[in-house]
């Protein structure tokens, strides 16, 4: 079985030293009393669970898978998943970071933020049926009435309910306008609601008492396309006016889907046979609310890949240590041995220092976000608020699809470190890969997010908000552009991010004469734009332990934060170059190939 550590000084490091939330949290009358001691103290304590309770858990989950019953319609999930789940809400977990008003703990994002990070590492297919909960109830939160507020919220906070979102249909995946589940008005002020939806991540479990799913439909007289579109709320079983559970509602499973990885968690097809629903928000305005939901899964899917990256790398470093084979070309190094450790060997030290790359680049991304939800919601300077939403919409497909592209790199690469035994079952390697390519396709793939990262929130605000994280960029130049120590990390995101420019403007021009232009570009152009933004981070935490090792310090952390930064900068943000030449490279290559499909 795999081992796992959680990566907390790493975490502390990002948390305290690199963005000193505490000092953030401290201008945020809900978080003002929120310190160091106590953030640390909760994560200690979210690694044990992930160590002692989901990890055993992983693997054999994956073996098992869950298990549906045509005739009752009733989903088991793997042996010991329903009991993790008990003293996952027993321990308080699911509350972390709710609203006191509904019995939350009030925590700040940036710990639930890293316990998810920890669980999902340790159990990616677990952790889904508690983490599609967050966005369920997050978007009641900001668009629920006061008492659908007060008849779910409370539990789901607690644990006690779990949430899903169901938007895809069988013909129609991110293209919503094709959606055919129709929902009619009752006397009553309530909706029947007839249709199926498929690919219902924890669309139905055995592990928590209610499960309430928001939907999305269309009213019988809504207009067509996009804006005819409404939410609503679906629960499994329909709750009376008291609190308690009613009769069995018209929303259940016909089928599981039977994915390459993620086996444990219980990818639905759901079937809604009248099923009754109450409206979320306005009537045919359902995406504002769903986008709630939406948004937050993306950020939840990247942390997906970043725990996977994690894990993976831990894992395969340490058979790098103790694998030997062939001698090292420079000359014996375990001279006691019959061949040396593969570690010494430079492409296995390039496959395992690529996935701790990513995944510390990643993990600085996943906090900073993190911090910007809860300065957007919480900060008392509205000016701030403002900032940090578009911000954070900016960086939302950016944290998506760069790192679960990462995520599959780093997982591929760690698996070809076993060489033959990464493929067997037994060392867990292969199914970090299969588990990891799903996240790139999860909640709107990759080119997708492309699509919205340039199209969107580029193209359609004339490039105003990347120009607010260029002055980012800008300031942390004017400040150590002339420390030589520096250099190194410093010129090559300068040099980026003027290069970026121009390539958004050429583009820009491009894509007004022809849209083909934008889709043809916006793969390249997400990473390139994923590269300038992990060139940030990568360059202020060399700056951090550039600091602490000029002051004394000698603690190896900062070392080998500095390694790992340097072989960054030279391995793999230079792959921006030929993103480059082929995001320049036009529409007309793939666009004028009829001949090709002929």
């Amino acid at each position: 079985m795999p081992s796992y550590t959680p990566p907390l000084r790493d975490m502390q490091f990002v948390m305290h030293e690199l963005f000193k939330v505490s000092d953030e949290f401290r201008v945020m009358p809900r978080h003002a009393d929120i310190d160091r001691a106590t953030i640390d103290a909760v994560l200690e304590e979210a690694g044990k669970f992930a160590t002692e309770v989901t990890l055993p858990l992983n693997t054999t989950g994956d073996a098992e898978g869950c298990r549906l019953d045509p005739a009752t319609h009733v989903v088991t999930t793997p042996k010991g998943f329903k009991e993790a789940y008990a003293k996952y809400v027993e321990a308080g977990w699911p509350a972390l970071s709710g609203d006191p008003e509904f019995g939350g703990q009030g925590l700040p994002l940036v710990v639930n933020q890293c316990l998810n990070e920890m669980l999902t590492a340790s159990n990616q297919s677990w952790t889904m049926y508690p983490g599609l909960t967050h966005g369920a109830y997050a978007a009641l939160h900001a668009y629920g009435t006061e008492v659908q507020k007060q008849t779910y919220l409370h539990k789901m906070t607690s644990g006690e309910w779990t949430g899903t979102m169901c938007l895809t249909e069988s013909h129609c995946g991110t293209d919503l306008v094709l959606m055919r589940t129709k929902a009619e008005a009752q006397p009553d002020g309530t909706y029947r609601i007839t249709g199926n939806k498929i690919f219902i991540s924890a669309g139905e479990h055995d592990m928590a008492g209610n499960i309430i799913h928001l939907v999305l439909a269309r009213m019988t007289d809504s207009p067509p396309g996009i804006k005819g579109i409404s939410l609503f709320i679906v629960p499994k079983f329909n709750v009376n006016p008291d609190g308690s559970l009613g009769s069995r509602n018209g929303i259940f499973c016909g089928g599981i889907e039977h994915k390459m990885g993620i086996h444990g968690n219980a990818t639905c097809q759901m079937v809604l046979d009248g099923a009754v629903g109450t409206l979320v928000g306005q009537p045919n305005k359902g995406m504002n609310a769903m986008f709630v939901m939406m948004n937050g899964a993306r950020l939840g899917v990247g942390n997906q890949s970043l725990g996977l990256t994690e894990v993976a790398y831990q894992n395969a470093v340490a058979y790098a240590k103790d694998r030997i084979q062939m001698r090292s070309l420079s000359g014996t190094k375990a001279k006691d041995k019959a061949a040396d450790p593969i570690i010494v060997h430079p492409d296995v030290r390039k496959l395992l220092l690529t996935a701790r790359a990513y995944a510390e680049g990643g993990r600085a991304l996943a906090i900073f976000c993190s911090l910007l939800l809860e300065k957007e919601h919480f900060h008392p300077d509205e000016q701030v608020r403002k900032d940090s939403g578009e911000m954070l919409s900016l960086l939302t497909p950016v944290t998506k699809a760069f790192l679960t592209d990462n995520g599959w790199i780093a997982a591929s690469g760690c698996l070809q470190v076993f060489g033959g035994h990464g493929y067997i079952k037994e060392w867990g390697m292969e199914q970090f890969v299969r588990d990891a390519r799903i996240n790139m396709i999860y909640e709107g793939t990759n080119a997708i997010q492309s699509l919205d990262l340039l199209g969107r929130k580029i193209l359609g605000n004339n490039g105003a908000t990347l120009k607010k994280f260029g002055k980012l960029i800008a300031a942390l130049v004017e400040e150590e552009g002339v420390n030589e120590k520096m250099a190194e990390f410093i010129n090559p995101i300068a040099y980026l991010g003027d290069k970026m420019t121009k390539l958004t403007t050429e583009l820009g021009f491009k894509g007004f004469q022809n849209a083909d232009e934008v889709g043809a570009a916006a793969v390249d152009y997400l990473r390139i734009a994923g590269h300038l933004v992990f060139g940030y981070f990568w360059a202020r935490m060399a700056q951090v332990a550039l600091r602490e090792i000029a002051a004394g310090n000698t603690d190896p952390f900062y070392q080998a934060k500095l390694q790992t930064a340097r072989f960054y900068f030279a391995k793999l943000f230079p792959e921006t170059a030929s993103l480059m030449l082929t995001a320049r490279s036009g529409a007309k290559v793939l666009m004028d190939t009829e001949a090709v499909f002929a």
